[in-house]
């Protein structure tokens, strides 16, 4: 696994280098003192995980989060500010370490974030065009694809909405979106993937989807603008 570690304090950045040695398949791609750094580097190297502080100068790493929503990469916030702990949740992180960061804390969170990289190969697999297979309760189940309204991001597992049911499955949004036909559906939002012959109305700042309000992202908007048949 390679990551990129960003933190604006040089002492941090020398704690966490040394941190990941002591991780076997864990390797250190580079390490950038602002997320402005790291914003740039990402737009040519991709990575596995982001070590990530929260508090820096111009760009915080709440903002680096948010700008990255279409990267393939899991987030760990490392910061000495327990009240950001709201802010990552929200944000679907994979774990949130306050500093001083210790080895056996390190080593917790870096097995969470093995564990979300696995799942990507897992759980989820796309038969054909008219349907999906996914693991229910472990059952194999076969599921409509005109069945789901849309998929929402919840932590390691990924939400399928039909209409009378929601079902759980255990991998990670990028991979729903992989395995999602793009012929039918489309990412709205950093949590939300919506079938495009299921939205109703579209509103400012969202959509409604049978009834549910789900936001649009500003850079996913011009995507859907694209999608939809605007008469």
């Amino acid at each position: 696994m390679k990551c990129l570690i960003v933190d604006d304090n040089p002492i941090a950045r020398t704690t966490l280098a040394q941190l990941c040695t002591q991780v076997k398949d864990l390797t250190i791609s580079a390490t950038c003192s602002s997320a402005i750094e790291a914003c740039n580097y990402l737009q040519n190297d991709d990575v596995d995980i982001l070590l990530l502080d929260i508090e820096m100068p111009e760009m915080s790493g709440l903002d680096l989060t948010k700008y990255l929503d279409d990267k393939d990469l899991v987030i760990i916030f490392t910061t000495s500010k327990r009240e950001y702990a709201v802010d990552a949740f929200d944000l679907n992180v994979a774990d949130f370490i306050v500093k001083p960061v210790t080895l056996p804390r390190f080593i917790q969170a870096i097995d969470k974030a093995r564990a979300i990289i696995d799942s990507r190969k897992e759980e989820f697999n796309v038969s054909s065009d008219e349907f999906i297979f996914i693991r229910d309760s472990n059952v194999i189940r076969r599921l409509s694809l005109d069945e789901i309204l849309y998929a929402e991001a919840m932590g390691d597992y990924v939400k399928l909405h039909t209409k009378n049911k929601l079902y759980a499955i255990h991998a990670t949004f990028k991979t729903a979106e992989s395995r999602l036909p793009a012929s039918r559906f489309i990412r709205v939002h950093r949590s939300y993937i919506v079938a495009l012959n299921k939205i109703d109305s579209l509103q400012e700042g969202g959509l409604v989807i049978d009834g549910k309000f789900l936001p649009v992202a500003d850079a996913h908007r011009g995507a859907l603008n694209k999608r939809i048949n605007i008469f």
